[in-house]
């Protein structure tokens, strides 16, 4: 089942179509649908897919040999495997001087871990040979850090990619399609526990409901259950320091305070640990979205909702798994489960907002959105333009509200948006809610307000 990344396709698509030589980097951390992506590509238009393995140079070399040999029905090349990287770039230069190639290898990390100077030897072939052919080169890896290694400023390919794709997992209107069954109330809830990661939503199944689908996740051989500490131990050294950074984010401690306090970890280590999961993508800072970029007043919180469930129930926890008691930990969850997804909630509304600001059904175009809190008070989220000097508040609620309700949250919104620093600019005002009673009548006077019924039409 391959679903949306249509955006990436389309990217890829009209690069294809330029025929002049191309080296494509795809990478993103694992289970994000790369391969996928570029299998639909192969498929659509043909070409080589080479998956490297953790094993000798020389066996994949050998394995690589075949699959060009069947491609190109080559008997010469089935009976002699190319022997070097060098042959083997030499051979996709000749087989791309005519015609347009595509060949994707996946995996490349593991080929430099087995021959270090592998990325020198490409930067020699790329600039002497490949480059002058119609060869669209795409190496992909899934290890965020070595990828990233491979693209900086100290590596010999740096400067020789002509495009680079990181993919993310799908947004919550994309990864719906996985469950044409579940209510959207029943979506936000799967979604709360698996993010958007292909090969999680996978995971459940659209007819059972969320606790039966907790009870197969909760089980030592599950991969839910696993594959978080997988991932997380392919890029971490030291993760036992890197876990319980990630367990204080996901209980909700979120300033850098908070953290070191919750952790008893040095100011000084957080402060380096916290840059590696965000350069990993695992962990984001947000500041007000009024303040300029180098406010201090930053808040970490756990990108991926299948990592925050997961630190947050499973990680401290492990023993009820490890020893049989899914249930148990099923009861937990289900008492604090709504707590837990009001955070899910506004990363989804902020979702919401930006689709509809794409199709410019909003009272205006927004450039910038985020978060914005002073002290005590907090607005969940706040759309700006800055050009234009106007702004939007809106507040987020994973509660079905009463008018009476809806009108109280709206004028408190009012007085808030008061202390955010935006005199003589035109504000409006919304609401996003599981469920709003009087909706129109509100919208009458003039607020903006959505709830579940809204999201369904997206």
């Amino acid at each position: 089942m391959f679903i949306d990344r249509e955006t990436e396709i389309r990217l890829l698509e009209e690069r294809l179509k330029q025929r002049r030589a191309e080296f494509v980097v795809v990478y993103g951390r694992r289970r994000i649908g790369k391969t996928a992506l570029l299998l639909e590509l192969i498929k659509k238009h043909g070409g080589v897919y080479l998956l490297a393995r953790e094993t000798s140079e020389a066996e994949n070399l050998k394995r690589f040999s075949e699959k060009l040999a069947d491609y190109f029905n080559d008997e010469f090349l089935r009976k002699n495997s190319l022997q070097s990287w060098d042959a083997f770039f030499e051979y996709l230069y000749q087989k791309s001087l005519k015609d347009r190639l595509i060949i994707v290898i996946d995996e490349f990390p593991y080929l430099v871990k087995g021959n270090k100077v592998l990325p020198s030897i490409l930067q020699e072939y790329w600039d002497l040979k490949l480059s002058q052919g119609k060869i669209f080169l795409v190496i992909c890896g899934s290890s965020v850090s070595m990828m990233e290694k491979l693209l900086g400023y100290k590596s010999p390919l740096y400067g020789r990619r002509t495009a680079q794709m990181k993919l993310k997992p799908l947004n919550f209107f994309s990864a719906k399609e996985f469950f044409p069954r579940y209510s959207l109330e029943e979506f936000v809830k799967a979604y709360g526990i698996l993010g958007g990661t292909p090969a999680y939503l996978l995971e459940f199944d659209d007819e059972k409901s969320i606790e039966e689908n907790l009870r197969d996740y909760f089980r030592a051989d599950s991969f839910l259950y696993g594959d978080a500490l997988f991932i997380l131990r392919e890029e971490l050294e030291e993760p036992r320091n890197y876990f319980a950074i990630m367990e204080a984010i996901a209980r909700g401690k979120t300033t850098l305070n908070e953290i070191v306090n919750e952790t008893g970890l040095e100011r000084a280590t957080v402060g380096k640990y916290l840059s590696v999961l965000i350069d990993l993508d695992l962990v984001r800072r947000e500041i007000p979205v009024t303040a300029s970029w180098k406010s201090r007043k930053g808040r970490y919180y756990v990108t991926d909702p299948y990592f925050a469930f997961w630190f947050r129930y499973v990680y401290p926890n492990l023993d009820l798994i490890e020893t049989g008691q899914g249930e148990e930990l099923i009861e937990l969850v289900m008492k604090d489960f709504n707590n837990y997804l009001g955070w899910v909630f506004e990363e989804i509304a902020k979702q919401f907002l930006i689709e509809l600001n794409k199709r410019k059904v909003l009272l205006f175009s927004f450039t910038k959105i985020g978060k914005w809190w002073h002290k005590s008070e907090e607005i969940d989220l706040v759309a700006l333009n800055e050009r234009e000097r106007k702004a939007l508040f809106v507040e987020v609620k994973w509660k079905d509200l009463s008018k009476r309700e809806a009108k109280r949250v709206l004028k408190d919104l009012e007085r808030k948006s008061e202390l955010a620093g935006l005199e003589g600019w035109e504000k409006s005002y919304g609401l996003i809610a599981r469920n709003v009673a009087g909706k129109e009548e509100l919208r009458d006077e003039g607020f903006l307000v959505w709830d579940l019924k809204d999201f369904e039409k997206l």
